[in-house]
């Protein structure tokens, strides 16, 4: 599916299913009055109001793949001092409804239909999730290859879905039982027996993270206008 055009204006969210994915990161299903269809790697801005009138907002990639219902998912990472996200995880219900603007992006978007390498890094796999739904979706596995870097197990995202003959999970610090690759940053070598010419990347994490996957894809011979880069901040 095309990348559907940024929607600006502010509109209301009910709060349908929210499900944990780690010991910090939530999942929140929203639904909306009229639909909304949006892309793969788009997001959407979630703004809070208190009494006084003061706001807060936050930008969350969607992890639901693109389709025509009136619902969407975000999933979000718990963060000490982020205002959005301990009100979503501490406060949020159920029923509850949240005012929110989107679908918004069109740089980092894939429309399903020509291959990728996706690169993600902890929480940064969120968007990507989104574009391997899509694939698995419509049959087209072949064009996707996901590479995941996390800590350890346990930091996993969508741990029950995410493992495929589309995906590869690196950890740097703790590897499951029986993993072959020693534990350590991700490395050209990882991403190699991956990457066909041709393909475009897309690379989501942290800003250090994305600097360097995005070095590793250059030594690897991606052309630098075929790496897409979608960089995330501390504040939450």
């Amino acid at each position: 599916m095309a990348a559907t055009a940024t929607v600006r204006i502010w509109k209301t969210a009910r709060v349908v299913a929210i499900r944990d994915e780690t010991a910090t990161a939530k999942t929140f299903r929203f639904a909306l009055d009229e639909p909304s269809p949006h892309g793969a790697g788009q997001h959407y801005v979630i703004r809070l109001t208190a009494e006084d009138g003061y706001t807060a907002s936050r930008s969350y990639s969607i992890a639901s793949p693109p389709d025509d219902s009136l619902e969407f998912e975000l999933t979000v990472e718990r963060l000490e001092d982020g205002e959005v996200s301990m009100f979503l995880h501490d406060v949020v219900e159920v029923g509850d409804e949240l005012e929110v603007r989107g679908p918004i992006g069109g740089w980092f978007v894939w429309d399903g239909a020509t291959p990728v390498i996706l690169v993600g890094g902890g929480s940064g796999v969120v968007p990507l999730m989104s574009m391997l739904r899509l694939a698995r979706n419509e049959g087209r596995s072949d064009l996707v290859r996901l590479v995941v870097s996390i800590r350890k197990p346990a930091d996993l995202y969508y741990a029950r879905e995410l493992p495929g003959p589309e995906t590869t999970i690196i950890y740097t610090r703790e590897s499951p039982p029986g993993d072959a690759r020693p534990p350590g940053r991700l490395r050209v070598d990882d991403l190699a027996h991956l990457y066909r010419p041709g393909t475009t990347a897309y690379v989501c994490g942290s800003s250090g993270f994305a600097d360097a996957a995005s070095t590793l894809l250059v030594d690897l011979g991606v052309p630098v206008d075929q790496i897409r880069v979608e960089r995330f901040g501390p504040t939450g």
